[in-house]
């Protein structure tokens, strides 16, 4: 992500109803560049939520009234596939204007909403089920400030551009905001039925309802003005909307388990990929997250593709031709840029426009490039495709020739960063706040810096592009970026290890000093395969340790370490992704166990999040009949936390598709805790498509495969 994320010491904002306004809290929506954060109620009011299109707030106060009252809500709720929120709620005391006063609770409220085209269509459905005729004075209101995403975000702004006075036509209202960068931006909200009194920012309506009367009120908002929004109107889109949304979801092999609640974790972490993912010309790509990171980051989605790879590779082909359609090719110390980097994050809205803030198109994330690298070497295993390797071809090369001449800025074999200017990010790993990276006394290091997680990567990319380099018969560069690889290894081995802790230190910093703290980090190392495994066999035990392990997954920091907080962004917390990155790394050195132990937690966690893993949340130990502690301003749905659970499955299966090879590898496979059959229906491989089976057989799990596969499908025990 970037240092601008909310952190858990920014100020929370109070609603209107004195509950906090935190994403854990609010229900969101998505379409291509638009998406809707909003209460439960289905109101918006300006602070962290809103309707957003390319990063700019085109709607920022959205709320339903019963005369001057909010109603008394009664639930809400995304719909398992995440086409529709729906909000329930009833009356407080009606006022008297003339009619009848309607008691508490006889009238009934849904808002049904949904995105479709980058348009928000919405059905507010009144039913009167008391005995009596009442009035109902109903009042809408809303608004648009187009603050840019890093305004809402809490950055401040030394001018604006002019915000237009609104444009009244009888149903419906046009907001426009003219920015700085020239832009004209606009959003229309409409009605169904004609407001009785329709003012700037508000629509009133005074209805009549017979005892059990019911009526209905449509709206749309979009950015242009459209037909009169109807019943017809509504129904269609929203078909289309379920239609796109299942296509999304079916995309890859099938998964399903013998145990419900899992199956329901399973089809919700699909759900948030599907929604998440958007439709770019180079193929499918996820954004990060909502509301904060809705956009393209590079280390993000090649994390998340890498999560599905190994059931559903064509995300992984999409990620990459995006990111090398935006391979670097300048340098550039505002943008962190060098000929052959890898992109870190890329945003449209005003600010990023204008250079305010260098986000437009950013690559200051020292760990895109040799992990675009090395997504790619896994996909073409995964997938035998060389074409597309062949036609990355020159990025990759480019890629590597940045590792080489721009990556070791201090010439001592390891990939590290520094800050190119004062408006980017201070740390350049996933760990990206700006206490993330320390030494052991909890001082700050001076640059450059080498994230140990990063050498790995690096390991990684160079390997990919030694097999790459045979393939392709040039046994000279196979050679040559062997060699780097072992550099790399042996360095690894020789600087970072801290041999008293039995661990691998965070970073080492510009004077060569090793920031000798205990970090997740080096879980990723295991998952890259470089360590020695003597030395992997000890940083796993301690990663299983409870130090790291709070009973609900993997620490980024061991308890006890300076700057340990469990409720800190990077020092402390459990993300997701880290833990199942961890366990894929476990799972690489044989430690079944411990996967399966971390696969339990973590469905656990999820449990307690209604299905949905946040982005983070807090490090608090795991106590009896406690759930775990929320991080309050966390992305919730963020995709490489709904990515996890795949790889976590894929660690505790012990599945490999080699694609090259045109085979299937399962080494010593568990289940999960609980489960004691899944399937894994349509995996293809090749021309083929296989569905294996797997069963808990006492102290066993047994594998087959249905009918006569030609795939071979190799099956080994536990070394």
């Amino acid at each position: 992500m970037d240092d601008l994320a909310p952190a858990l010491d920014a100020p929370i904002e109070l609603g209107e109803t004195g509950e906090p306004r935190v994403p854990s809290r609010l229900y969101a929506l998505k379409d291509r560049d638009t998406f809707i954060v909003a209460d439960g109620f289905g109101d918006i009011i300006g602070l962290g939520d809103g309707l957003f299109h390319n990063d700019t707030r085109i709607l920022s106060r959205f709320r339903l009234l019963l005369g001057s009252h909010l109603p008394s809500l009664l639930s809400a709720a995304i719909a398992q596939d995440n086409v529709f929120f729906t909000s329930h709620s009833a009356n407080q005391n009606l006022p008297a204007p003339g009619g009848p006063v309607a008691p508490p609770g006889v009238l009934h409220i849904e808002r049904k909403r949904f995105l479709w085209e980058e348009r928000l269509y919405e059905r507010i459905t009144l039913v009167n089920y008391s005995r009596d005729e009442v009035i109902i004075p109903l009042t809408i209101e809303f608004g648009a400030d187009f603050r840019d995403m890093f305004e809402v975000r809490g950055m401040r702004r030394k001018a604006r551009g002019r915000l237009d006075p609104p444009e009244l036509d009888g149903r419906s209202v046009r907001f426009s905001y003219c920015g700085l960068d020239g832009v004209e931006r606009a959003s229309v909200i409409a009605f169904s039925d004609p407001p009785g009194r329709l003012r700037e920012h508000s629509a009133e309506y005074m209805y009549p309802m017979r005892p059990e009367g019911r009526l209905e009120l449509y709206l749309e908002i979009g950015l242009h003005a459209g037909p009169a929004p109807t019943r017809e109107r509504f129904r269609a889109a929203a078909a289309r909307a379920e239609v796109d949304m299942r296509g999304r979801v079916r995309h890859g092999a099938r998964l399903r388990s013998s145990g419900r609640l899992f199956n329901d974790w399973l089809a919700k972490s699909r759900a948030d990929l599907a929604l998440l993912t958007t439709q770019m010309e180079t193929g499918p790509y996820p954004y990060a997250g909502i509301p904060w990171f809705s956009t393209a980051f590079g280390r993000d989605a090649i994390i998340t593709a890498w999560q599905i790879l190994w059931f559903e590779p064509s995300l992984a082909k999409g990620v990459l031709t995006y990111l090398a359609a935006h391979q670097a090719d300048e340098i550039s110390a505002f943008r962190d840029s060098a000929p052959g980097k890898i992109m870190h994050e890329t945003r449209k809205g005003e600010m990023a426009a204008l250079g305010e803030v260098p986000f437009g198109r950013y690559y200051g994330g020292v760990d895109t490039t040799p992990l675009y690298v090395a997504l790619a070497g896994a996909y073409a295993e995964r997938t035998g495709d060389l074409a597309l390797i062949d036609h990355l071809w020159p990025t990759l090369e480019r890629a590597v020739q940045w590792m080489e001449q721009f990556g070791d800025t201090d010439g001592d074999g390891l990939i590290d960063y520094s800050r190119g200017a004062a408006g980017g990010l201070a740390n350049q790993g996933w760990k990206d706040s700006h206490d993330s990276i320390f030494h052991a006394d909890g001082r700050f290091p001076e640059g450059p810096i080498a994230l140990v997680e990063v050498q790995g990567y690096a390991f990684a990319a160079y390997r990919a592009m030694a097999r790459f380099a045979r393939l392709r018969e040039d046994l000279a560069a196979a050679a040559r970026w062997e060699a780097r690889a072992e550099q790399i290894r042996e360095a690894v081995e020789r600087r970072f290890w801290m041999p008293d802790k039995g661990f691998y230190g965070i970073a080492i910093d510009g004077a060569g000093e090793l920031c000798q703290v205990r970090g997740s980090n080096p879980g990723h190392l295991l998952f890259s395969g470089l360590p020695e495994p003597g030395r992997a066999m000890q940083t796993a035990r301690q990663l299983l340790s409870p130090g790291f392990n709070s009973g609900w997954g993997v620490r980024t920091l061991a308890h006890g370490e300076a700057r340990f907080n469990p409720m800190s962004y990077h020092n402390g917390s459990v993300w997701p992704h880290d833990t199942a990155i961890c366990a894929m790394g476990l799972s690489r050195y044989g430690e079944r166990d411990g996967v399966v132990r971390l696969t339990s937690e973590l469905f656990e966690a999820a449990a307690s999040f209604d299905m949905r893993l946040p982005e983070l949340f807090c490090g608090f130990p795991r106590f009896a009949g406690e759930r775990p502690v929320g991080y309050p301003v966390a992305c919730l749905p963020q995709a490489w936390a709904a990515g996890s659970v795949f790889m976590l499955l894929q660690a505790c299966l012990g599945l490999t598709v080699d694609g090259l090879a045109g085979e299937v590898a399962i080494v010593d496979p568990r289940l999960p805790i609980g489960i004691d059959r899944l399937w894994v229906e349509g995996l293809r491989v090749g021309d083929e498509k296989l569905d294996l089976r797997f069963e808990n057989m006492g102290d066993r799990v047994a594998v087959t495969a249905k009918g006569r596969p030609k795939t071979p499908i190799r099956l080994f025990g536990a070394d």
